[in-house]
């Protein structure tokens, strides 16, 4: 009997111990994924190798995008180079028209008076051209355009004076001299007129076109400045021209 008890407490304790075992396992095993992986595992950031393939990827992204906008914008370059070009000779196909007309208004006069219309039309020449170029030089074409018609009346006073003096007869200036009244007015004029050209010089510095455009604005400035030189030159002449009896008409 005696041993029949101390089995059976035996089993007992072997009971529980087994029991209380299988608990402990249960509960440690209660965090984990079907996986086997711990909580921290779970937790951990997922690694792909395709992440530096995804870098690689935008960089070269980029890449092209930068390539894309440089090529347009040297396309937009070479369609601006292009527009100034046929700007330029648009312009220059108006400047030979206006050229064929005042050749032909000039037929019928006499040597002397072709011979100044010939040299102040390069003026009339680069006026004409300045006007047409209005609407290509940005916000000064306005202002360029005024100074241009204001050229374009100096013009024929400057012919007018110009004419007296050139046309004047030999004997006459053999007696009387230069006409001295024509040569101060016509320096009074060039005076004018290398103010008009400062201010068209300061303008093309300030304008926000292209070199081509400049570029032509820049002739028609020399062109003009070049006439203004000559009859600069035609007045200081004629003032020097005292003749036999100047000296009684002064």
């Amino acid at each position: 009997m005696k041993k029949i008890l101390i089995s059976m407490v035996l089993f007992l304790f072997v009971l529980t111990v087994f029991v209380y075992a299988e608990q402990t396992v249960v509960s440690g095993n209660s965090g984990a994924d079907p996986t086997g992986n711990s909580p921290e595992d779970n937790n951990a950031p997922l690694e792909t190798g395709n992440n530096e393939d995804n870098s690689t990827g935008q960089g070269q992204q980029v890449d092209v995008s930068q390539q894309n906008a440089g090529e347009n914008q040297q396309l937009m370059n070479q369609v601006q180079t292009q527009l100034s070009e046929q700007q330029k000779e648009g312009i220059q196909a108006k400047i030979q028209q206006k050229q064929e007309e005042l050749t032909q208004a000039s037929e019928g006069l006499g040597t002397k008076q072709q011979e100044v219309l010939k040299n102040q039309n390069q003026v009339r020449l680069a006026v004409h051209a300045l006007l047409a170029m209005e609407d290509y030089t940005g916000g000064i074409g306005k202002d360029v355009s005024a100074i241009a018609k204001e050229f374009d009346n100096s013009v024929q006073s400057t012919i007018n004076t110009e004419e007296k003096i050139q046309t004047k007869s030999a004997f006459a200036k053999f007696f009387s001299g230069g006409d001295e009244k024509a040569a101060a007015d016509l320096e009074t004029e060039v005076t004018k007129n290398q103010d008009r050209i400062t201010q068209l010089k300061q303008l093309k510095d300030q304008c926000d076109c292209d070199d081509a455009t400049k570029t032509l604005m820049q002739e028609q400035i020399q062109s003009m400045e070049q006439e203004q030189e000559r009859l600069k030159t035609v007045a200081e002449n004629a003032k020097k021209s005292k003749g036999l009896f100047g000296w009684m008409w002064k």
